[in-house]
């Protein structure tokens, strides 16, 4: 942010370390909603520029957003958005998304798509859910703790899902997806049933989940995938009830995801399993 900025806009400005303690406060006090921002400020800090806050005239923070890669406001009222947006469009850009929830996602877009757009995508409702007390769904007894030995089968279908998800291959661009996968894998975030492969030689994934954000004592499911030779039989229901009770046992206790609208089949299997939906998110792929 230049000089003349901070004096127009005193209640904002890029975050460094000793941000932290205020940081942590304010993801704690929407610990679902912040689980992505959380992940990246504990995986690669608040150094360079990469979180922007609003403080008000108590100096507490009561907007953040993280820039990189992903774009994701959090808290921000609309004086607030009009602010992080003339922040944003006085950098140089570096994310390729926003996500988080709507109102926060939507009201950015508009007032920064000028110049950022058009949208290669916009998910405009998806919905936030989260595991309610108990399992309405019988867990699957074959779903287990991907091992480092499962990723040959592992590696192929987290790509199928992804292709299938976005709309890209992610092995075009280097190694950087196959890491990723490993790395949830050895960590015990990923979790799977399989089953004989379709031609008989071998075995195959027939149902995959992973844990692909954590923080806060919040694990948010993501990558879930099915054959689609095998969808409609419930395999998926009873994968993602098994995959709950290992999360909840092994992981985190409380357990959210969120998931497009239009994908009715996913929302019925969730709320079938016990999620119940707490918000709305958005996802724009810029």
């Amino acid at each position: 942010m230049s000089w003349l900025n901070r004096k127009r806009c005193p209640g904002m400005r890029s975050l460094g370390s000793s941000d932290a303690e205020a940081v942590l406060r304010f993801f704690e006090s929407r610990p679902v909603d912040a689980v992505l921002a959380r992940v990246a400020v504990e995986d690669m800090g608040l150094s360079g520029h990469r979180g922007i806050g609003l403080f008000d005239a108590a100096n507490e923070l009561t907007g953040f957003a993280w820039d990189w890669g992903n774009v994701i406001p959090l808290g921000f009222d609309a004086a607030g958005l009009d602010l992080l947006a003339e922040e944003l469009l006085g950098k140089w850009r570096s994310a390729t998304s926003m996500v988080g929830p709507s109102d926060q996602v939507m009201g950015l877009w508009e007032r920064v798509e000028s110049q950022w757009g058009p949208a290669r995508e916009i998910r405009r409702r998806q919905h936030s859910m989260v595991m309610g007390e108990r399992l309405k769904t019988a867990p699957d007894p074959l779903v287990r703790q991907a091992e480092l030995s499962d990723m040959p089968i592992v590696f192929p279908a987290s790509v199928a899902m992804y292709i299938e998800e976005v709309g890209q291959d992610p092995t075009a661009f280097g190694n950087a997806y196959e890491r990723r996968a490993e790395g949830l894998v050895m960590r015990g975030h990923t979790f799977i049933r399989t089953a004989p492969a379709a031609d008989g030689v071998g075995e195959r994934v027939v149902f995959k989940a992973d844990v692909g954000a954590l923080a806060g004592g919040v694990a948010q499911i993501q990558g879930v995938w099915v054959p689609p030779d095998l969808r409609g039989r419930g395999i998926a229901t009873s994968g993602i009830a098994a995959s709950v009770a290992l999360i909840r046992e092994k992981v985190a206790s409380t357990v959210s995801l969120y998931v497009n609208d239009f994908n009715e089949p996913a929302v019925a299997v969730y709320r079938k399993v016990g999620f119940d939906a707490v918000g709305e998110w958005t996802t724009i792929y810029i």
